[in-house]
């Protein structure tokens, strides 16, 4: 190897080496911002969901109450046709229809001297 080949070798080794020592640092800087160019647009998009799902909410809230207002509606009604009276049979009518929900359960109604049913306490099957 003569001299010539040597001083570009160090050249180029110099060269190598000043890109690292300027390079890094600046690639560093450049790669933190983009990472928090990420973080911020990822904490932007949590916030437009969270807001879409406070939406939703208040939405499914809205219906739900209009629900209780037409259910209220539709028992003042039922009120209305009864002479403005709640009367015993009524009281069992709905209590009978409100046993359509018990799922899988066993209820056995026992007529007694007032016609009402007995309530038993939940027995282990």
């Amino acid at each position: 190897m003569n001299i010539k080949e040597v001083f570009i070798t160090v050249m180029v080794l110099v060269a190598i080496l000043a890109i690292f020592m300027f390079g890094v640092p600046h690639y560093r800087i450049w790669s933190a911002e983009q990472r928090g160019k990420a973080e911020f647009a990822e904490a932007e998009q949590n916030r437009k969901i969270k807001i879409e799902e406070a939406k939703a909410n208040l939405e499914a809230e809205k219906l739900n109450a209009q629900a209780e207002v037409e259910r209220a509606k539709g028992a003042a009604e039922a009120i209305k046709i009864e002479n403005g009276s709640i009367t015993p049979a009524y009281i069992q009518y709905l209590w009978v229809r409100q046993q359509n929900n018990l799922n899988d359960k066993t209820v056995v109604y026992i007529p007694t001297e007032t016609n009402l049913p007995l309530l038993e306490a939940t027995r282990n099957k």
